[in-house]
């Protein structure tokens, strides 16, 4: 028998490298996937409650004010506080608008990381 390496076996270990290596980016993949899920699912719930608090709020002093100009300019107050209902919707619609248009952040990591694993495969070896 003879104790050189069969031809195969640097093909083998390099077939192992490669694949634990992909495995290991995989795994990087499904992490920074679910942390993305769990900050945008925190980030609606947070949302829709300010939404939802922020609405009540708003119908609340229209309320105060129509009632407390219930006398005099009850018409008055009410189209003011729609035009200001109105005007606070747009805005928040273009600031959804504005982010939605943001590139997204997703898979940054991972993709940075093959790179960089790209950039090691192409260099020749050192001493």
């Amino acid at each position: 028998m003879s104790t050189e390496e069969p031809v195969s076996a640097p093909l083998r270990r390099l077939g192992a490298s490669l694949l634990a290596l992909s495995r290991i980016r995989l795994e990087l993949l499904a992490i920074e996937a679910q942390e993305e899920k769990d900050r945008i699912a925190s980030l609606l719930l947070w949302a829709v409650l300010a939404a939802l608090l922020a609405g009540f709020g708003l119908l609340m002093a229209v309320l105060l004010v129509t009632v407390a100009l219930w006398d005099e300019h009850r018409l008055l107050a009410l189209g003011c506080a729609t035009l200001v209902l109105v005007v606070a919707a747009v805005v928040a619609v273009r600031k959804v608008r504005s982010l939605v248009a943001l590139p997204s952040t997703l898979f940054q990591a991972s993709i940075a990381e093959l790179r960089e694993d790209a950039d090691a495969l192409r260099r020749p070896p050192g001493p």
